[in-house]
């Protein structure tokens, strides 16, 4: 178990997924990433995963980047599937001080079998590729010779924040970062793309980050349960201190918010990009038609 940071908040996050289907579903496989990480700075106190109907086989497993996924197979027919991730955790105050001292130039932190083993697949295009002249030259009006790598990144954040406009449903998960720069429009999981293909077209190692954001109501105004949403941002490896520190650390940015991550931000699973790590992805066995999905997400503050 980590240790708890005394600087630290305390969230419950309930994370609802109901499926209705025009005709009888006789079989539902499904794969879930909706168990939040245990890391330095992020501890899991308690999750469960209820499923409606209820499986008649599941299990647990761990990915290749480290993320807890879940698997299940629904044999009841149904005509309703509900997906419902229970959890509680807590998430420490970042240290700004030291997350601003990182002063080191950008083109010191890109990733090698030497000095950061585990970052080196970060810094690799996507299949088909993502990184075009267009992203490359974007983000090399950030990243300039010699410049501190938190500064670039932070320019580069709140660049994409001003030039790409948030849009609901301008988008689909198959979306392209070329077309979101021709349309200069997307979501959340578009913008943490692009921040990641921007900082992986000059070398650096950038992962796509999967989870929560809680929010505060406006004020007057009390919280709307279920008014949250799932999020995803990007993050960028900092090299080690030291030359025996092969593992670095991690820097989270969101530029749907123009912010860097912190106490905020529940993390749940990261990779390469968002087909890595979908909240769920299933087969189904049906006649049916037509079929609808509605997603709740609740983050709620808890006293510690």
């Amino acid at each position: 178990m980590i240790a708890r940071n005394a600087a630290a908040r305390r969230y419950r996050v309930e994370h609802r997924t109901t499926y209705k289907y025009s005709d009888e579903v006789t079989s539902s496989y499904g794969r879930a990433f909706l168990t939040p990480r245990e890391f330095p700075g992020q501890r899991l106190l308690a999750h469960d995963i209820h499923i409606d109907p209820m499986p008649s086989d599941r299990s647990i497993g761990t990915d290749v980047y480290g993320n807890t996924t879940s698997y299940f197979h629904v044999t009841a027919v149904h005509t309703k599937l509900a997906v419902i991730g229970e959890s509680v955790v807590e998430v420490d105050i970042p240290d700004a001080a030291a997350v601003s001292a990182t002063s080191k130039p950008w083109e010191q932190a890109r990733p090698n079998t030497g000095n950061g083993p585990f970052a080196v697949e970060f810094t690799l295009d996507l299949h088909p590729p993502e990184i075009t002249p267009e992203v490359t030259a974007y983000a090399a009006e950030s990243l300039t010779p010699g410049r501190p790598l938190v500064e670039a990144v932070t320019e580069l954040n709140t660049r994409i924040f001003a030039d790409f406009t948030y849009k609901s449903g301008s988008t689909t998960v198959s979306t392209k970062v070329a077309d979101v720069f021709a349309a200069r429009a997307g979501v959340c999981q578009d913008f943490a793309r692009i921040g990641a293909a921007c900082l992986r077209s000059h070398g650096l190692a950038s992962r796509y980050v999967s989870g929560y954001l809680a929010t505060d109501p406006p004020p007057g105004k009390e919280r709307m349960i279920g008014a949250d949403a799932t999020h995803a941002w990007s993050a960028v490896w900092v090299p080690g201190d030291t030359a025996h520190d092969r593992t670095g650390h991690w820097i989270g940015f969101d530029p749907t918010n123009d912010q860097l991550a912190d106490e905020r931000y529940v993390t749940v699973a990261w990779g390469r990009d968002y087909a890595d790590v979908p909240p769920l992805r299933g087969i189904i066995y049906t006649d049916a038609k037509e079929s609808s999905i509605t997603v709740s997400v609740d983050v709620a503050p808890v006293e510690v």
